[in-house]
């Protein structure tokens, strides 16, 4: 090859060699913020963040042993309410006023009937006391202990007893309710007050005031006191003995008999009430006939 051949082969332009062509590059897209800040985070680009709010202050629970303290309180309150003002359980321990009440009856005692005087439109059901009303009320010679009583004699009333027969105002009761379990005479129990009290069952401090009281073979019952006897009118230490009930000393009226059980059991028999067990021994001694029974 001679050089101009040489040299003309070295100079020969570039050709493009036949077929497709390339495909064209895509533009560049910038990537998420996500992606170019680190310090943002995915959540925050996909949803708002939520509204602020305030702190709320946290809840405090009593504790149990408070919760417990607080009802036994409530209990206790309520229980000393109910027999302050309302109604008191006792039990009749003597039979004075057999055979309206027996030994072992157990009475709910209304505190509210006696209360005071009869109130306007009669939004409490206070009533005056009255002829023949059983009334429980503390005992004028011992205020530490409780009496039940049947009421003969109000405010000035004249009381007298002949054989037996009691006449208010000259006017002799019909006494359905009294019994005589005893033939033995004693001239002042049943013909009251046709003597001085001898009695050594007398108290002393009215053997004093007794005299001051009688009027033409009456007593006189004197202002805001009562007289009262018991239905077992030969075995009751009543106002012939110790004198008037004060009306501040009324306590209320027996109003149901709840329980009732009879006395003891014969000693022959203390073994086998053992052996039953308490509720066999209850319930052979239960008067159930007199249980829920009103007083009159």
């Amino acid at each position: 090859m001679n050089p101009e051949d040489q040299l003309g082969a070295e100079q020969a332009p570039f050709t493009q060699p036949e077929g497709p062509a390339p495909p064209a590059q895509a533009e560049s897209v910038a990537p998420p913020a996500a992606y170019t800040n680190p310090g943002l985070d995915l959540a925050q680009t996909l949803d708002p963040p939520p509204a602020e709010v305030a702190p709320q202050p946290p809840q405090v629970y009593p504790q149990r042993g408070l919760l417990g303290i607080q009802a036994l309180f409530t209990v206790v309150i309520f229980t000393i309410f109910v027999i302050t003002f309302v109604v008191q359980a006792f039990q009749i321990p003597t039979g004075s006023m057999e055979n309206t009440l027996l030994v072992g009856d157990f009475l709910l005692v209304d505190k509210l009937h006696f209360a005071g005087n009869a109130a306007p439109g009669k939004l409490l059901p206070y009533a005056d006391i009255q002829h023949g009303d059983i009334i429980v009320f503390y005992y004028p010679v011992d205020p530490k202990q409780f009496l039940v009583k049947r009421v003969i004699g109000l405010p000035g009333d004249h009381i007298r007893l002949r054989n037996r027969t009691v006449y208010v105002n000259g006017v002799a009761q019909h006494e359905n309710y009294v019994v005589h379990k005893t033939w033995n005479p004693d001239y002042y129990r049943d013909n009251f007050p046709g003597m001085a009290p001898n009695s050594p069952e007398v108290d002393r401090r009215w053997r004093v005031q007794f005299p001051h009281y009688v009027d033409n073979g009456e007593i006189v019952v004197p202002n805001d006191d009562y007289f009262v006897l018991g239905d077992n009118r030969d075995q009751s230490l009543d106002s012939r003995y110790w004198g008037f009930v004060p009306r501040a000393n009324i306590i209320g009226r027996p109003l149901v008999i709840y329980l009732s059980v009879r006395g003891s059991a014969p000693a022959s028999s203390s073994d086998k009430l053992s052996n039953s067990g308490m509720l066999a021994h209850w319930l052979h001694m239960a008067r159930w006939d007199r249980m829920f029974r009103l007083v009159r």
